[in-house]
């Protein structure tokens, strides 16, 4: 086989996402019983949940970052998973093998890991541990499969060369692109696929000057649920649970998904939605659409003290941001 030459479309799934936070109680009440999620550990040290038959999906780890600290790249076969390896040996890029106790702790048989875009650690497998154990979630379920578990957006100061991480490894499609104006600031967004899902990874890109105004490494990450009903109900126990809306229930233009953001108990936003379409790969046209919701996606806290707390926040961020390089592993 020709590593170079073996198309990689179709074949890659985001598999799980690792969150590093001391809050590990108030992650649980969250996402179990605000999302609805299936507590598959709970310790001292961790954390984790099934929304599916894999044995993890969403791990929160123990520690200080309050911040996504890893993803899981899913591998259709092994022989994909050598295509990607062979890639990053090309592209000069260090590259370790986990030992049996990085794979336990993700749920997965085996996995490579190295330093990605802004120092998130990306990590790649094939062979998810599977757990046929039924699931006792809040929630009639979640939307995987073929897709993978759902997606993240990042935020960045160089879209063009995020943007080549993801095509040039694990090549990537662009769905579309969407420009939008949040707190203030105008941000370009764009979309791309691994799979028939619309998009597994977002990024987005303030205009000049080009400024990240995230705290952290992932602005949200999303998973999509079985119906409108999973979402109304998992809404209304976040919202009874005390956990703010970020953005209230609305419906995207682009995939067409209605969802809700509510802050996470590490400061991101997790999305929660449903109806999302998936991509026709015969018949799909990248469009570019004005503004980031048909309706809806209103913030729960209005009102002009809220505004310049949020925008003054987002400024010092901003800035801060000026003062490094942003990290590319190539």
């Amino acid at each position: 086989m020709d590593n170079n030459k073996t198309e990689l479309f179709n074949q890659v799934q985001l598999g799980y996402v690792v969150v590093e936070s001391k809050k590990l109680a108030d992650w649980r009440t969250f996402a179990e019983q605000g999302l609805g999620m299936h507590v598959a550990v709970d310790s001292d040290k961790e954390v984790s949940f099934r929304i599916d038959d894999q044995a993890k999906r969403l791990i929160i780890q123990h520690g200080p970052a309050e911040d996504v600290v890893a993803v899981g790249m899913a591998m259709a076969n092994r022989q994909v998973l050598d295509a990607v390896l062979k890639r990053l040996e090309k592209l000069d890029v260090t590259v370790q093998q986990g030992n049996d106790a990085d794979a336990q702790s993700r749920g997965v048989k085996a996995l490579w890991y190295f330093k990605g875009p802004k120092g998130l650690q990306v990590e790649v497998y094939c062979g998810a541990v599977r757990d046929d154990a039924p699931l006792d979630m809040l929630t009639s379920g979640f939307v995987t499969g073929n897709g993978g578990m759902g997606h993240v957006a990042i935020t960045t100061r160089n879209p063009d060369r995020m943007m080549a991480f993801w095509q040039s490894l694990f090549d990537a499609r662009l769905s579309d692109s969407i420009r939008e104006t949040i707190a203030g600031i105008t941000l370009d967004i764009t979309f791309l696929r691994f799979n028939e899902r619309h998009h597994s990874i977002a990024v987005a890109a303030t205009q000049e000057p080009n400024l990240d105004p995230i705290r952290t490494r992932v602005q949200h990450i999303s998973f999509l649920s079985n119906s409108l009903d999973d979402v109304g109900s998992a809404f209304r126990r976040l919202k009874s649970l005390g956990y703010e809306m970020a953005h209230e229930v609305g419906q995207h233009p682009n995939d067409k998904e209605i969802s809700f953001y509510a802050l996470s108990p590490s400061g991101f936003e997790i999305e929660l939605g449903c109806d999302a379409l998936t991509v026709n790969e015969e018949s799909w046209q990248v469009n570019h659409y004005q503004g980031i919701s048909l309706w809806g996606h209103k913030p729960q806290k209005t009102g002009l003290i809220s505004f310049l707390s949020l925008n003054g926040a987002n400024l010092i961020q901003g800035l801060r941001s000026l003062r490094h390089k942003e990290f590319f592993p190539f």
